[in-house]
């Protein structure tokens, strides 16, 4: 297995075109499609490709031997709503003021109500960029970036929408007498009413999907599948359940969702292969934040800690990206890279360029993949919820809490982060110290807050879950 950063042997005709990438002016003469697949919640360990021994994945273990697989893939946030935010705006979110705490606002404070709040109308995302290049955009699934119309996603660059404004739902047909129903919970194809089957929603959103790829195999598209697989609630069909009898509760539910979600997963590649479409689309799979290992039994091994916390298990994550006959298959890029980064990826694989004036924080990752570039990405990650924060610069990972020490650790040698190092570097803790607060000074007063209680129920969780030692080899 090749394993990165080494200079790729480009073939044939991609030799000229794979030069023009590093420059930002990508040959636009048959421009990919780009299909952008986005699990929710899942587990860094609860995948084949990631060596799980109970998850069954064999259609995405299958892509990985045909990708590019990110070692060190980040997010920039460990909750769903601003995760997906800076990943369409390729911003850090919190530059605009959507601090790490999702939307709507039913655990928040704020001066806002619920509906007024969500990704900022002035934030330039994904989908405008690639409309400007005259692709067709489509978004399948959890949209969790305001409940409000002026945020709908058919008013942000999306030429279609089937799916749900909210951040979580049944899996299951639902309507207004259902338990605790709420307006964003239910379906919506563009803004009228969908609906809803007896069919499971996993299905129903791939189902829509390549309908999508079906009407627009003619010219560029760009398909976002927005998953709200895994996250709870733990709906999952009895056919899937009956695949783990060794398995209970929550975690045989978990793996039965998972099992759902890699067959979905599998349809979405096989309708490519069958419209002679993935010898040109970009293939992107990959996940919202760490796995929430205390809702929905998910396991982030070998990192310490959960979704909604700065340590490894809450931020990095699975990320496989394929584009025959351009990236070279079943090779390893070990430098870490961003989800902010597929952004200006996507734009410039696409023949776009974007403005400097823009600012953005994602990077073009394709000269890297090629081995044109041979640094790497971002000599800087930062993240930061509320008072606490994190920086990686290089191998150093720095952590500040609000009710404890600062950490510091050397994730070459602990992934798992049990070697706290702050006491042994002091002059590196003040350093990126004061390299975390610069970033902050950059930032937008957040637009709304967490609630103090949930900030504290967040630090029990990170240290329920966070690892005790080393790993066994």
């Amino acid at each position: 297995m090749l394993k990165f950063p080494v200079a790729n042997v480009w073939i044939g005709l991609f030799l000229t075109f794979a030069l023009t990438l590093g420059s930002g002016t990508a040959c636009s003469a048959n421009p990919p499609n780009i299909v952008l697949i986005l699990a929710d919640d899942a587990g860094y360990a609860d995948f084949g490709f990631h060596g799980s021994q109970v998850m069954r994945t064999p259609q995405l273990d299958e892509f990985c031997k045909q990708s590019v697989r990110f070692e060190q893939a980040y997010v920039s946030a460990a909750v769903c709503g601003p995760s997906r935010a800076g990943l369409l705006t390729g911003k850090y979110q919190q530059r605009f003021g959507y601090e790490e705490n999702n939307v709507p606002g039913y655990m928040s404070q704020s001066c806002l109500p619920d509906d007024e709040m969500g990704l900022p109308l002035n934030q330039k995302i994904m989908p405008q960029y690639l409309k400007d290049l005259d692709y067709a955009t489509g978004i399948f699934g959890k949209w969790h970036q305001g409940n409000a119309d002026r945020f709908h996603p058919t008013k942000r660059g999306f030429d279609v929408f089937f799916g749900f404004r909210g951040g979580a739902r049944s899996y299951f047909a639902i309507d207004e007498s259902s338990p605790g129903y709420r307006a964003e919970d239910r379906l919506e194809r563009g803004f009228g009413d969908y609906r809803e089957s007896e069919k499971y929603l996993t299905d129903t959103l791939v189902d829509e999907t390549i309908l999508f790829i079906e009407e627009n195999k003619s010219r560029p598209f760009f398909a976002y599948l927005s998953f709200n697989a895994v996250h709870s609630p733990m709906d999952a069909e009895k056919k899937d359940v009956a695949e783990f009898p060794t398995l209970s509760g929550k975690r045989q539910k978990l793996a039965a969702m998972t099992l759902s979600m890699d067959r979905a997963c599998g349809r979405v590649f096989d309708k490519l292969a069958e419209l002679n479409l993935d010898q040109n689309t970009i293939v992107i799979f990959t996940n919202d934040n760490g796995g929430p290992t205390d809702s929905n039994a998910s396991v982030n091994d070998p990192l310490s800690g959960t979704k909604a916390n700065h340590l490894e298990g809450g931020i990095r994550v699975p990320m496989l990206m394929r584009w025959k006959g351009v990236i070279s298959e079943g090779s390893i890029y070990a430098p870490p890279v961003s989800l902010l980064d597929l952004l200006p990826t996507f734009v410039t694989a696409a023949g776009g360029e974007v403005d400097e004036e823009v600012d953005l924080d994602g990077v073009n990752l394709l000269p890297y993949l090629s081995g044109k570039e041979s640094g790497v990405p971002h000599e800087r990650l930062f993240w930061k919820k509320e008072n606490r924060g994190a920086v990686r610069e290089g191998d150093w990972k720095f952590l500040r809490y609000p009710d404890r020490p600062a950490e510091l650790y050397n994730l070459a040698n602990d992934v798992s982060e049990v070697m706290n190092l702050a006491d042994q570097y002091p002059e590196k803790v003040r350093e990126m110290y004061k390299t975390l607060f610069q970033w902050e000074l950059s930032l937008e007063r957040p637009a709304w807050q967490l609630q103090r209680k949930y900030e504290g129920a967040a630090m029990i969780r990170m240290d329920t879950y966070r690892k005790k030692s080393l790993p066994k080899k």
